[in-house]
């Protein structure tokens, strides 16, 4: 008796399981690979963290995940390409702050950030550096403000409107100073201070910190509220005597709007998951990376403070893409 109440809760149970596979199958559809739309180029910083991720998600999902860097207007080629994708879950914009500023820095991005996508999961982020090429004849900011006083000088940003840009602009508008701008794609602008194209750059940490434990860049300030982990020994820009800096490049993955929620949520924790694997977070740490667990939800709504919050440093700053 008792054998056959055993048979048959264990039929019922396999039953279960079986009702309940179609529905794990349909939180990740497997049809085609899965594509990552990089909005930089290679070497950006953005591409570093893409290519961590998939590499991961792949094993996780069983398929191929493939990292495709479609760059350009700041990042607004990558977004349009995955807004006109459609809503299943094989296509994946992954994308920096720029996400939340090119809508107020150019006439027309191209997409809109609060109707036109589903916000998936604010990734790793880093704080913009400054950096010198090491002949330039100064050791931190205040040295740096006295000799672009007597000197011309230039720096290479990640591009207009981006972060690194908006951190300088601040910058040269409290001292008075006039430094030329010159914009680059991210991995361009540490090369073009190494070069000696120019004598400073503006640049998140991951492209620079290789070129900083070279010594073919010199470090003179971190933009943001704290110094990083990565570089202890860089004041931030705080420290040398400016206000209320905490300017950060974040990386954001996106799925095009109408994506079913159970593959938001999927990649969501997935993404959140693999960024807490110690050998991830070690290989993010090492570029001045940091990550924190979050949903959806609290993505959307960051994603809600963040584009005010640049709108109005694009004001200030003066800066326009057109």
């Amino acid at each position: 008796m008792q054998v056959t109440r055993f048979k048959r809760k264990v039929f019922v149970f396999a039953a279960l399981a079986a009702l309940a596979l179609p529905t794990l199958a349909q939180e990740w559809p497997k049809q085609r690979p899965v594509q990552f739309i990089v909005a930089f180029g290679p070497g950006s910083t953005t591409d570093i963290v893409a290519r961590l991720v998939a590499q991961k998600l792949g094993e996780s999902l069983g398929q191929s995940v493939v990292v495709e860097n479609k760059p350009g207007a700041g990042g607004n080629i990558g977004a349009q390409f995955v807004k006109r994708a459609a809503p299943d879950g094989h296509t994946v914009l992954v994308i920096s702050v720029a996400y939340a500023v090119n809508p107020s820095l150019y006439a027309n991005a191209g997409y809109d950030p609060l109707k036109d996508f589903a916000p998936v999961i604010l990734g790793p982020s880093t704080p913009n550096i400054i950096t010198v090429h090491p002949s330039v004849q100064a050791n931190n900011l205040k040295e740096l403000i006295a000799l672009a006083k007597k000197e011309k000088l230039a720096y290479a940003s990640s591009g207009i409107g981006t972060t690194t840009h908006l951190s300088m602009e601040r910058i040269k508008i409290a001292t008075g100073v006039d430094i030329t701008h010159v914009p680059y794609q991210p991995a361009q602008a540490v090369t073009a201070a190494v070069a000696g194209q120019t004598q400073i750059s503006s640049t998140s940490m991951p492209p620079a910190v290789p070129q900083i434990k070279a010594g073919k860049l010199r470090p003179i300030a971190v933009t943001s509220a704290q110094r990083s982990a990565a570089l202890p020994e860089v004041p931030t820009v705080n420290e040398q005597g400016f206000k209320d800096f905490d300017d950060l490049t974040w990386i954001g993955f996106f799925l095009p709007a109408g994506t079913p929620a159970e593959i938001v949520n999927r990649l969501n924790g997935e993404i959140n998951r693999i960024v807490e694997l110690l050998e991830v977070k070690d290989r993010l740490s090492q570029n001045g990376l940091t990550s924190k667990r979050n949903s959806p939800a609290e993505f959307a709504a960051f994603i809600r403070e963040e584009i005010p919050k640049w709108a109005k440093a694009v004001k200030d700053s003066g800066a326009k893409a057109d």
